[in-house]
């Protein structure tokens, strides 16, 4: 799987907000907050329409794998609603009119955590979610499996410096965090990964954990897509994660920076998740910059609070641009796990015209997985389900290197995508007629 691809290609790091310091932007006059911010099924509602909530009040809970949410905004339910999701999935919406007092909920107080028990329960109940961007729920990695904790702090997207800024900011809620999770799981060793590309934080980090017993700090070439777990799980501990297995099948539990610091938080002040650090960055953006924000507040509305745009952008991303999803609405809230909204004017966000492949094989050289695009592309097009196995496309992880380097500018990591999903419907067609 891996080898010497394993370093991944040199991406533009456009890291413009490097040096700036996440500033709390004005409490908006209503916040709509989807009920799957997270790996796993929906939330259900537990409020009512003219319900009068505060900040840190459940408003959903899960029904098996996932987490609950919170209300973000003080103020009243005024709707539950259908809302439409990037992954093309309908699911309810509690929209909250703001009463502008942001009254903090009684139920609101640091947790009692005494074993690994507990400890699991405290994270579930604060709600946090992978703050990288998968939306995995945090509670559900934590495991006596594991010997290593491996910190991400591998922030190798282009624009987004939100990772870097809590190195900075947040570096004692970092290591507290750290110790929290190593005390209650019992694994051995931490490792805190950073790319050379965020100099202050990897220089602050390694003299922080100098004398911390069982700490480590990793410099990592920066180099997309160094962020990936199983590709940061290869380049720290040389462990390969096998195809259909989890870091915890190799000893290793993975998490965000900002995941392990916001665990130390919620430990003190028992405040659960209910704002979220975003990079405001791109071409058509004023001022770049890093914001604090509450959960489903909308996305136009964030960017004009941090100062708005200089001309109509063509085209909002949520996420980096490589790996970052197209936003249909400036409507659209904020998730949980959302990192940055980038802005592109017309020149940028046009996209060029694909022509036919020339059997290059960058695409091939470039994968970190070492699969091949190309013949994934035309197993595709041929709805060739065995093909596709035999291709191992479930490998991909959908990083967009592919695509970046092919200079017939072919979306391979679009068809990967497509050929994922075609042949997980095969799968199940196949497991229908079986039990048929």
């Amino acid at each position: 799987m891996f080898g010497k691809r394993t370093l991944g290609i040199h991406v533009r790091d456009e890291k413009n907000t490097s040096d700036s310091v996440p500033q709390v932007i004005p409490i908006p006059a209503k916040v709509t907050i989807p009920m799957s911010m997270h790996v796993g099924a929906p939330c259900t509602p537990v409020v009512k329409v003219g319900q009068e909530v505060k900040v840190g009040e459940p408003i959903g809970t899960p029904g098996g794998l996932g987490a609950p949410i919170h209300a973000s905004v003080s103020g009243k339910v005024t709707a539950i609603q259908d809302l439409l999701m990037p992954n093309g999935s309908t699911v309810p919406a509690v929209v909250i009119t703001s009463d502008g007092k942001q009254t903090v909920w009684e139920g609101v107080k640091p947790p009692e955590v005494h074993d690994l028990a507990s400890f699991t329960e405290a994270v579930k109940q604060s709600g946090l979610v992978g703050l990288g961007g998968a939306g995995f729920p945090t509670w559900a990695k934590l495991t006596t499996e594991a010997d290593t904790l491996l910190v991400n702090g591998g922030e190798c997207e282009p624009y987004c410096t939100t990772g870097c800024r809590t190195m900075l900011d947040s570096t004692d809620d970092l290591i507290q965090g750290a110790k929290l999770v190593k005390q209650y799981t019992g694994v051995k060793k931490v490792i805190i990964a950073i790319e050379d590309s965020a100099p202050k934080a990897l220089e602050k980090m390694q003299q922080v954990v100098r004398d911390i017993p069982d700490f480590e700090v990793k410099r990592l070439p920066a180099r997309y897509p160094q962020g990936a777990e199983k590709m940061q799980i290869f380049n720290t501990t040389g462990r390969v994660v096998p195809d259909g297995k989890l870091p915890k099948d190799v000893g290793v539990v993975v998490m965000n920076v900002a995941s392990v610091a916001f665990i130390s938080e919620y430990i003190r002040t028992g405040m659960p998740l209910v704002t979220k650090a975003v990079t405001i960055d791109g071409p058509a953006v004023k001022e770049p910059k890093n914001v604090i924000a509450p959960v489903g507040m909308a996305i136009g509305e964030i960017i004009e609070a941090a100062g708005g745009c200089k001309e109509e952008p063509a085209k909002v991303i949520y996420g980096g641009p490589m790996m970052g999803g197209a936003v249909a609405s400036l409507d659209f809230p904020m998730l949980k796990q959302n990192n940055a909204f980038l802005a592109f004017d017309e020149k940028t966000a046009r996209l060029p015209e694909p022509t036919a492949c020339i059997r290059c094989g960058r695409c091939v050289d470039a994968c970190p997985m070492s699969l091949m695009p190309v013949d994934i592309s035309k197993a595709y097009e041929l709805k060739d389900a065995q093909g596709r196995m035999d291709l191992h496309v479930n490998l991909c992880m959908e990083c967009g290197i592919c695509t970046y380097v092919c200079p017939a500018k072919r979306g391979l990591a679009f068809t990967n995508r497509l050929a994922k999903g075609f042949l997980r419907e095969q799968q199940s067609k196949n497991q229908e007629v079986k039990k048929g």
